[in-house]
């Protein structure tokens, strides 16, 4: 027998959590739900996993693609998309950059505000 566990959310450190956090909220269509000085909870009005944010004095934002002695991604975000010209021009508008460097055709590499790297893809 284990002790039960459930994901409640996924956190991005950031060096401003209230900006972060209003980028996805835009971007996702999601909901505030916890907004403290450091920190912000955004819950899909659906269900699932939340997606969090906090601040961090020292964030240093990761490299794309990774490259030796440098600062390298934690962990990215795949997200599923009707349009994938649609939904980069939207993220692009909302404050995303193209990463230069785009490993497939069908999957847009963007990087967020804070420099996370993160992934659009076909439904």
């Amino acid at each position: 027998m284990r002790p039960r566990f459930s994901l409640a959310t996924v956190v991005l450190d950031c060096p401003d959590a209230h900006a972060l956090a209003g980028f996805y909220r835009a971007l996702l269509g999601w909901e505030v739900k916890l907004s403290e000085a450091d920190w912000v909870l955004l819950r899909n009005p659906e269900g699932g996993t939340g997606l969090s944010f906090q601040s961090e004095p020292g964030y240093r934002p990761p490299v794309w693609p990774e490259l030796p002695e440098k600062q390298q991604k934690m962990l990215h975000l795949d997200i599923r998309v009707d349009d994938l010209d649609e939904a980069e021009g939207y993220a692009v508008a909302l404050g995303a950059v193209r990463a230069a460097w785009q490993p497939q055709d069908d999957v847009r590499v963007l990087l967020d505000p804070a420099g996370h790297p993160f992934c659009l893809f076909l439904t």
